[in-house]
Protein backbone atom coordinates (compact mmCIF):
# COMPACT_ATOMS: atom_id res chain seq x y z
CA UNK A 1 0.00 0.00 0.00
CA UNK A 2 1.06 3.02 -1.20
CA UNK A 3 0.09 5.90 0.88
CA UNK A 4 0.42 8.99 3.10
CA UNK A 5 -1.72 10.07 6.55
CA UNK A 6 -1.41 12.48 8.65
CA UNK A 7 -2.45 11.31 12.23
CA UNK A 8 -3.94 15.10 13.84
CA UNK A 9 -5.22 17.07 16.24
CA UNK A 10 -4.68 18.55 19.38
CA UNK A 11 -2.23 17.84 22.31
CA UNK A 12 -3.01 14.60 24.02
CA UNK A 13 -5.39 12.86 21.68
CA UNK A 14 -2.97 10.27 20.93
CA UNK A 15 -1.70 11.16 17.81
CA UNK A 16 1.78 9.17 18.49
CA UNK A 17 0.38 6.33 19.75
CA UNK A 18 -2.45 6.18 16.94
CA UNK A 19 0.84 6.19 14.15
CA UNK A 20 2.92 4.33 15.66
CA UNK A 21 0.55 1.20 15.59
CA UNK A 22 -0.91 2.36 12.09
CA UNK A 23 2.96 2.47 10.48
CA UNK A 24 3.63 -0.71 12.10
CA UNK A 25 0.74 -2.45 10.72
CA UNK A 26 1.20 -0.92 6.82
CA UNK A 27 4.81 -1.06 6.96
CA UNK A 28 5.24 2.16 6.55
CA UNK A 29 7.76 4.82 8.09
CA UNK A 30 7.36 6.87 10.81
CA UNK A 31 7.50 10.47 10.81
CA UNK A 32 7.15 12.27 14.94
CA UNK A 33 6.16 15.76 14.08
CA UNK A 34 7.63 16.98 17.45
CA UNK A 35 11.14 15.94 16.53
CA UNK A 36 10.89 18.44 14.09
CA UNK A 37 10.05 21.54 16.25
CA UNK A 38 12.94 23.89 16.48
CA UNK A 39 14.42 24.44 19.96
CA UNK A 40 13.21 27.81 20.17
CA UNK A 41 9.50 26.29 19.70
CA UNK A 42 10.35 23.61 22.17
CA UNK A 43 11.07 26.01 24.85
CA UNK A 44 8.00 28.22 24.39
CA UNK A 45 6.05 25.49 24.58
CA UNK A 46 7.78 24.18 27.71
CA UNK A 47 7.07 27.41 28.96
CA UNK A 48 3.51 27.96 27.81
CA UNK A 49 4.06 29.80 25.20
CA UNK A 50 1.78 28.80 22.08
CA UNK A 51 3.50 29.30 18.80
CA UNK A 52 2.00 31.70 16.04
CA UNK A 53 1.75 30.63 12.48
CA UNK A 54 5.53 32.38 11.97
CA UNK A 55 6.78 29.75 14.63
CA UNK A 56 4.95 27.14 12.46
CA UNK A 57 6.32 28.03 9.23
CA UNK A 58 9.56 26.39 9.42
CA UNK A 59 8.40 23.38 10.79
CA UNK A 60 5.73 22.66 8.41
CA UNK A 61 7.76 23.13 5.46
CA UNK A 62 10.00 20.56 7.33
CA UNK A 63 7.38 18.27 7.20
CA UNK A 64 6.55 18.89 3.47
CA UNK A 65 9.85 18.15 2.42
CA UNK A 66 9.17 15.03 4.47
CA UNK A 67 6.27 13.90 2.83
CA UNK A 68 8.25 14.69 -0.18
CA UNK A 69 10.93 12.42 0.14
CA UNK A 70 9.01 9.88 0.61
CA UNK A 71 7.21 8.48 -2.02
CA UNK A 72 6.71 5.45 -0.56
CA UNK A 73 4.22 6.81 2.21
CA UNK A 74 4.62 7.23 5.22
CA UNK A 75 2.69 8.13 8.70
CA UNK A 76 3.38 11.65 9.92
CA UNK A 77 2.06 13.03 13.45
CA UNK A 78 0.95 16.48 13.27
CA UNK A 79 -1.32 18.72 15.09
CA UNK A 80 -2.63 20.48 11.77
CA UNK A 81 -4.96 22.70 13.72
CA UNK A 82 -5.85 24.86 10.35
CA UNK A 83 -6.66 24.78 7.45
CA UNK A 84 -3.98 26.26 5.99
CA UNK A 85 -1.63 23.98 7.16
CA UNK A 86 -3.30 21.21 5.95
CA UNK A 87 -3.82 22.65 2.63
CA UNK A 88 0.22 23.00 3.05
CA UNK A 89 0.63 19.46 4.05
CA UNK A 90 -1.88 18.48 0.94
CA UNK A 91 0.16 20.43 -1.24
CA UNK A 92 3.66 18.49 -0.51
CA UNK A 93 1.71 15.64 -0.90
CA UNK A 94 -0.75 13.83 -3.56
CA UNK A 95 -3.87 12.37 -2.44
CA UNK A 96 -2.58 13.11 1.59
CA UNK A 97 -4.86 11.76 3.25
CA UNK A 98 -5.98 12.90 7.66
CA UNK A 99 -6.78 11.24 10.86
CA UNK A 100 -8.95 13.65 13.22
CA UNK A 101 -8.65 12.06 16.82
CA UNK A 102 -11.41 14.22 18.32
CA UNK A 103 -11.29 15.00 22.11
CA UNK A 104 -13.06 17.47 24.24
CA UNK A 105 -10.83 20.08 26.33
CA UNK A 106 -10.95 18.39 29.33
CA UNK A 107 -9.91 15.13 28.03
CA UNK A 108 -7.09 16.74 26.94
CA UNK A 109 -6.19 18.66 30.13
CA UNK A 110 -6.37 15.35 31.78
CA UNK A 111 -4.19 13.31 29.13
CA UNK A 112 -1.81 16.21 29.05
CA UNK A 113 -1.55 16.46 32.87
CA UNK A 114 -1.22 12.58 33.17
CA UNK A 115 2.04 12.89 30.45
CA UNK A 116 3.78 16.31 32.18
CA UNK A 117 3.53 14.28 35.60
CA UNK A 118 5.15 11.33 33.81
CA UNK A 119 7.71 13.68 32.14
CA UNK A 120 6.88 12.02 28.99
CA UNK A 121 6.18 15.28 26.49
CA UNK A 122 7.78 19.06 26.88
CA UNK A 123 4.35 20.68 26.47
CA UNK A 124 2.97 22.47 29.06
CA UNK A 125 -0.57 21.85 30.10
CA UNK A 126 -1.27 25.31 29.94
CA UNK A 127 -1.38 25.32 26.16
CA UNK A 128 -4.47 22.82 26.10
CA UNK A 129 -6.94 25.44 26.02
CA UNK A 130 -5.03 27.58 23.15
CA UNK A 131 -4.74 24.18 21.07
CA UNK A 132 -8.63 24.25 20.72
CA UNK A 133 -8.35 28.11 20.12
CA UNK A 134 -6.50 27.44 17.22
CA UNK A 135 -8.16 24.43 16.24
CA UNK A 136 -10.23 24.64 12.85
CA UNK A 137 -12.20 21.60 12.97
CA UNK A 138 -11.78 19.72 9.49
CA UNK A 139 -15.45 19.13 9.10
CA UNK A 140 -15.95 18.64 5.23
CA UNK A 141 -12.33 18.82 3.96
CA UNK A 142 -11.62 15.57 1.56
CA UNK A 143 -9.99 12.83 3.06
CA UNK A 144 -10.12 13.32 6.16
CA UNK A 145 -11.11 10.19 8.83
CA UNK A 146 -12.77 12.08 12.04
CA UNK A 147 -12.26 9.65 14.83
CA UNK A 148 -12.96 9.50 18.40
CA UNK A 149 -9.94 9.66 20.34
CA UNK A 150 -11.21 7.90 23.63
CA UNK A 151 -11.83 4.67 21.61
CA UNK A 152 -9.78 1.79 22.06
CA UNK A 153 -5.90 1.90 20.28
CA UNK A 154 -6.98 -1.25 18.85
CA UNK A 155 -10.29 -0.41 17.79
CA UNK A 156 -8.63 3.16 16.54
CA UNK A 157 -5.88 1.53 14.47
CA UNK A 158 -8.57 -1.15 13.00
CA UNK A 159 -10.91 1.41 11.64
CA UNK A 160 -8.06 3.49 10.42
CA UNK A 161 -6.66 0.85 7.78
CA UNK A 162 -10.04 -0.40 7.12
CA UNK A 163 -11.06 3.54 5.34
CA UNK A 164 -7.26 2.87 4.01
CA UNK A 165 -7.84 -0.09 2.47
CA UNK A 166 -11.49 0.90 1.09
CA UNK A 167 -9.67 4.10 0.17
CA UNK A 168 -7.44 2.38 -1.73
CA UNK A 169 -9.51 0.10 -4.00
CA UNK A 170 -12.20 2.60 -4.20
Amino acid sequence: MTISIVIMGVAGCGKSSLAAAVAETLGLPLIEGDDFHSAASRQKMSQGVALTDADRNGWLGILCEQLRVHPQGLVLTCSALKKSYRDRLRQACVGLRFVFLKLSPEQAQARVQARARAQLHFFSTTLVDSQFATLEVPSGEPGVLPLNATDSLSQLQNQVVAWLQTKETA
